[in-house]
């Protein structure tokens, strides 16, 4: 017994959109995707990146050119009023010292290390001893 065979089935009607509608999808998805987009780089640029950046510093040799410096003011001092000025020299640059230090990070947007416990400078690192000379000179 064999069956006649069956005749095949009409297609479904699909939902059909219009033109203007796929467009309109279309569109949606590219500014979407754009304004994604934006909103990462902004980020990375931002948030990450001013984490990857570290700012170095070698504060012996700050210190290094202060001592030579207070101790060529001294032995040149001619009478007590130039030996007062080298100490209140030496006074305002230990009152400054710290008070430059935390300005850095903000002055760089970055993490401030000393540069003699750093094994390698990294790719983004900055040098900042001659911001921090510049801040110590500033009244």
């Amino acid at each position: 017994m064999t069956h006649p065979p069956k005749p095949p089935l009409p297609a479904a009607p699909g939902p059909r959109r219009p033109r203007r509608a796929l467009l309109f999808t279309l569109l949606c998805g590219v500014l979407s995707t754009a304004v994604s987009i934006a909103a990462l780089a902004l980020y990375h640029h931002r948030v990450i990146e001013p984490r990857q950046r570290i700012g170095l510093v070698d504060l012996p040799e700050v210190y290094r050119q202060r001592e030579a410096r207070f101790t060529q003011a001294l032995t040149q001092a001619r009478g007590e009023e130039e030996r007062q000025a080298a100490l209140s020299d030496a006074k305002r640059f230990a009152a400054r010292l710290p008070q430059a230090l935390a300005e850095l990070p903000i002055a760089c947007e970055c993490l401030v290390l000393m540069r003699q416990g750093v094994v390698s400078p990294a790719p983004h690192s900055i040098d900042l001893t001659p911001l921090l000379q510049q801040k110590l000179e500033a009244p």
